[in-house]
């Protein structure tokens, strides 16, 4: 069974949209409708506020942590249509980079494995997906997706670096190619792949009858197959698998929920997949040796309804829920 540890007074003065723990789990950072990112040092068991991030003019929807690798960087998007990069250096939080090329609200941001380089992929509303990179010199460059999804584009995931079968095949463990999957307002799933420098549709993924609201590719310890979870107003999870030695994808519903399905997230090694939505609760799921997933935990997250609803037209009108429970 899982337990509330502890909770979070963050401070938010608004509905908290996000809350993202860095590589090593010390840094605790929170992002709230309040307009403000707010980053705990919580590596003693206690949370300690170490910043306050005031740059986005609007509701902040979704963090990102980097690769520490890169230093102490974290990314931010929100309903004024900016990406912000922030990093930290000798302890003063500061914009390291801004992105302000989508028409409409950016959703979703997810940094790319370390191996494939500092990149950051951005989807919005206006239905496009931004990849901005950096070499490390202070220049960005930005490669956009027109059109990736109509009406709207709500979330994005990167493909893991370690190649499917890399645990049994040597030959397997190459430069593995850079892939990510994307969910949006259309009710479909698409799968991009980089081919001579510019980012076309690998896959089309359909099975979900509403908008998909979050999309998840599961790490790879070198097994061979591909795993994406996928989640939606359909109140359902779907997860798609791949033997990755083709092109096909099969699907399999998760299960059918009693309310919208807002979140999936995998563990580390890819074999427990989180759930979260509309009835309240976080749901943990794990696949047995016959393929068959079962829920083998759940916890109520505490007392206030926690929704998520970003909209691709017009500005939501929010609960409060201040506290977070970890």
């Amino acid at each position: 069974m899982v337990s509330v540890i502890s909770s979070v007074d963050t401070g938010h003065e608004d509905m908290i949209h996000d809350a993202q723990l860095d590589y090593y789990g010390t840094k605790l950072a929170t992002c709230s409708s309040d307009r403000s990112i707010k980053l705990f040092d919580v590596s003693s068991g206690q949370q300690v506020p170490i910043a306050d991030l005031r740059g986005h003019e609007g509701p902040v929807w979704q963090l990102c942590w980097a690769h520490p690798m890169y230093g102490s960087v974290l990314a931010s998007c929100g309903y004024d249509r900016k990406v912000i990069i922030w990093k930290e250096t000798n302890g003063s939080w500061d914009k390291l980079y801004e992105y302000s090329n989508h028409d409409s609200s950016v959703n979703s941001v997810c940094f790319a494995p370390h191996e494939l380089g500092l990149v950051l992929a951005c989807g919005s509303s206006d239905g496009s997906i931004s990849v901005i990179s950096t070499t490390g010199d202070g220049n960005w460059d930005a490669k956009k997706i027109n059109n990736a999804h109509t009406i709207g584009c709500n979330a994005v995931s990167w493909a893991p670096s370690t190649s499917p079968n890399a645990l049994f095949d040597q030959g397997a463990r190459q430069q593995p190619a850079k892939r990510f999957v994307s969910g949006g307002c259309d009710n479909l799933v698409k799968i991009w792949r980089e081919e001579d420098g510019q980012w076309v549709e690998d896959q089309k993924l359909e099975g979900h009858s509403d908008w998909v609201r979050d999309v998840a590719w599961a790490p790879s310890i070198g097994l061979p197959r591909n795993v994406i979870a996928t989640c939606s107003q359909d109140c359902r999870v779907i997860i798609w698998t791949n033997d990755g030695t083709s092109n096909h994808w099969t699907s399999r519903v998760l299960n059918k929920f009693s309310d919208v399905v807002w979140h999936v997230s995998w563990s580390v090694t890819g074999n427990i997949l989180a759930v979260s939505g509309g009835d309240n609760k976080v749901t943990l799921w794990k696949e047995s040796v016959e393929g068959q997933w079962t829920c083998i935990s759940d916890v109520n997250k505490g007392q206030g309804q926690i929704t998520d609803q970003r909209s691709s037209s017009v500005e939501p009108n929010y609960n409060t829920r201040r506290r977070l429970d970890l």
